[in-house]
């Protein structure tokens, strides 16, 4: 398992902390692996009630490691963030989520498919990818506008700006905010109080609500990924990455329109 994604039991949780603070938590194909392993390791532990994630040092993630991400591209739904996703949205067990400060991309868009999630006021949300000639991924273009409604999810999708915990609690991302002191603990006493209560009910509790847009998520998550990778040879990505790396702002006007 990756050394940036770490692992603790507290009676029946399971805590998967991303752990990889001096890049604000950023993502590589290594720690995807780790947290699917991670995952469906707790799924088959017995003894395990309730999964949590939380990141390290007041930072939840932001989300990919570009350089890694551009050096080794998802090719395919076998591809380390579709399998974690996919492995993620598999989970009969409650999942759980506290989120510290930035939680950026992928990082956001994996809050969708947590039970509970709750926030500090230090929560900032982004889902960037138009910004970077992207298309949305993580059912998010299917499952924001059912839980905002169309104009809330566009704001966010489509113009992709950051946004605080209050407005992440208006739009109904997490149930509700702690002062970041007390955070990871009240998430956790959440997550132990779960784990105490009749697993089998909880378990078909969480199948039956997820029961009927289960199908429609796996289809939208397939159908965001191909595009998804298509539009990572873009010339609209192309220029945004280019100039996020060299710290200048990205000028779309000199692309060539390259619709599907």
């Amino acid at each position: 398992m990756s050394q940036h994604i770490l692992t603790t039991t507290h009676d029946a949780v399971v805590r998967i902390q991303i752990n990889r603070p001096e890049k604000k938590n950023a993502l590589t194909l290594a720690m995807y692996d780790a947290m699917s392993e991670a995952l469906l390791a707790a799924e088959a532990d017995p003894a395990v009630r309730v999964i949590l994630f939380a990141g390290a040092e007041s930072c939840f993630t932001a989300g990919n490691d570009l350089g890694d991400f551009l050096d080794n591209p998802p090719s395919g739904e076998e591809s380390p963030v579709f399998r974690f996703l996919k492995t993620l949205i598999a989970a009969q067990k409650p999942v759980l989520a506290a989120v510290h400060g930035v939680a950026v991309g992928i990082g956001t868009t994996m809050l969708l498919h947590c039970d509970l999630v709750w926030a500090g006021p230090s929560a900032r949300f982004q889902l960037p990818f138009v910004n970077l000639g992207l298309t949305p991924e993580a059912a998010s273009s299917l499952i924001l506008p059912q839980l905002m409604g169309h104009r809330r999810a566009a704001e966010l999708l489509l113009l992709g700006d950051t946004f605080d915990a209050e407005t992440a609690l208006a739009v109904g991302l997490v149930n509700g905010l702690r002062a970041d002191s007390e955070l990871d603990d009240y998430v956790l006493h959440k997550a132990q109080t779960l784990a105490a209560k009749p697993p089998t009910a909880v378990r078909l509790s969480k199948e039956l609500m997820k029961r009927w847009p289960a199908e429609a998520v796996r289809q939208t998550m397939s159908a965001e990924g191909e595009i998804f990778i298509a539009r990572l040879h873009s010339p609209e990505a192309r220029e945004a990455m280019t100039a996020f790396f060299e710290r200048r702002q990205p000028d779309f006007s000199r692309v060539v329109d390259d619709v599907m």
